[in-house]
């Protein structure tokens, strides 16, 4: 029974699609997801006073501070996570799809998809939450040595290996699955929300003339885009939730916070609502194309024509 539905569902080239269509995107992206991260961590002063006043501010003083590296910083280890961690995410997702149909013929009831979604982003939060987290502090980094400049304090080098180091030195494992809560928080209500809604978007397209029944490329990419931005824009309070807990260094002034419901309570109080919006035309600007192009190559089949599969 086992080998059968291990025949059924191929495993092997789904988990290289996820993985292929991961690089590929976040490669695309990640100018974008870093002014993201600077925006979402941008306490407003006293005096109303902030680094960036908006997303092109933002980009210009990146830009002309770091030059054009400066604005791939953290992606080295975003791009060696992200293959795992979008496996995971795009295969789970088919894998409970899979295994929660009706058969038959039926159609997945909506209740099972979103099912099947939220299993998906829980299953990814073991890599995303040490990915997001070093991938935080130096994508910040810049942020932080401006700050320091203004106060004529010396900018401290980091890198990943430093910081995972340090992290496992100090608190062991664990010390990397900082923000785990808010991690799972906004990555199984995104897959909730993106899953179903990209199943039902890239349903109503062209399909391939080869007779597979699947969608043609572009719908594919379409529906990725229109999904992940809405489904981001849903989600961003808890990312920017995410983001402030799992920062390790703070500027001078600027608050931590013990866990998310401090967190909620401190950016409301200090901040208002719309503090849990910084970022999110930011990030739906990230995470359109990202998932476009992550479902498009994933269905592409690169890995079945690798690997000589008949599709």
């Amino acid at each position: 029974m086992a080998d059968t539905e291990v025949t059924r569902f191929p495993l092997v080239p789904k988990i290289v699609n996820g993985g292929i269509a991961g690089i590929i995107g976040v490669s695309c992206v990640f100018p974008l997801d870093l002014v993201k991260t600077r925006l979402q961590n941008q306490q407003i002063g006293p005096n109303g006073e902030r680094l960036y006043s908006s997303m092109l501010d933002c980009f210009k003083k990146t830009y002309k501070a770091e030059g054009y590296f400066g604005m791939y910083r953290g992606s080295g280890v975003n791009i060696l996570l992200i293959t795992p961690e979008k496996a995971i995410k795009l295969t789970a997702n088919d894998f409970f799809r899979h295994h929660l149909s009706p058969g038959g013929g039926k159609k997945l009831p909506l209740g099972r998809e979103m099912l099947a979604g939220g299993l998906a982003g829980l299953c990814q939060i073991i890599i995303t939450t040490p990915m997001e987290l070093l991938k935080i502090q130096l994508q910040d980094a810049g942020r932080l040595a401006a700050h320091a400049k203004e106060g004529g304090l010396a900018v401290p080098k980091i890198s990943a290996t430093a910081i995972t180091l340090e992290l496992l030195r100090t608190k062991g494992i664990i010390g990397l699955y900082k923000g785990v809560g808010a991690t799972m928080l906004r990555d199984v209500s995104f897959s909730v929300i993106y899953f179903p809604l990209f199943a039902h978007l890239n349903a109503l397209g062209p399909r391939k003339s080869d007779g597979s029944g699947e969608a043609v490329f572009w719908c594919s990419f379409l529906a990725g885009c229109a999904s992940g931005s809405l489904a981001a824009l849903a989600v961003n309070p808890f990312d920017v939730v995410k983001t402030r807990l799992q920062l390790l260094k703070k500027a001078e002034g600027e608050m931590g916070y013990s866990g998310v419901p401090d967190a909620i309570i401190k950016i409301l109080k200090n901040e208002g609502p719309l503090a849990f919006f910084k970022g999110g035309a930011c990030r739906m600007i990230v995470i359109a194309p990202l998932f476009g192009i992550a479902q498009m190559v994933y269905y592409l089949g690169v890995a079945e024509y690798i690997m000589g599969i008949k599709r």
